[in-house]
């Protein structure tokens, strides 16, 4: 009897075509969390590196695979290195969404990745937005402070 075992290609429409690896969408996540930090659209981003904002869509979802020249593209119009698009995968392992980092680390508490939340650019944006170093440090340390006292008031109740 044959082992079962995961297609790497689906039909659609008739065609074979490949299902996004896991590390296509990684790549793409990195590019979507990137290019809304610098607050750039899709179809900004496709203007500058010759596509349309349906295949920054596509990349971004990891539908459609990143070629490497592409990709070095991309990583100069969104001034990182191309490294960066690879930061976060487990050589051995599927690589985790920044969700499910977080969700390790804080409980269930958070069902969206806050990565893609436009508050948290906001908040990233303001935050460096202060010039002054030791007040940013005075701010990330209160910040913190209310993290971990809601934490400990969630712990005491469910104790």
């Amino acid at each position: 009897m044959r082992k079962e075992t995961s297609k790497p290609f689906e039909k659609r429409g008739g065609q074979q075509t490949a299902r996004p690896s896991s590390i296509d969408q990684h790549v793409g996540m990195r590019v979507r969390t990137r290019r809304s930090v610098l607050r750039l659209s899709q179809g900004q981003l496709g203007e500058a590196v010759g596509l349309t904002f349906q295949q920054v869509q596509k990349y971004e979802r990891g539908v459609n695979r990143i070629s490497a020249s592409r990709l070095l593209e991309i990583s100069r119009a969104l001034e990182v290195d191309i490294s960066y698009f690879f930061e976060g995968l487990d050589k051995t392992a599927k690589p985790k969404s920044h969700a499910a980092v977080f969700l390790e680390e804080n409980g269930e508490a958070y069902a969206a990745d806050p990565l893609d939340r436009r508050e948290t650019y906001d908040l990233i944006r303001a935050y460096y937005g202060v010039g002054d170093t030791r007040v940013r440090s005075h701010f990330l340390e209160f910040i913190k402070a209310i993290g971990e006292s809601r934490k400990k008031k969630a712990h005491n109740e469910a104790a």
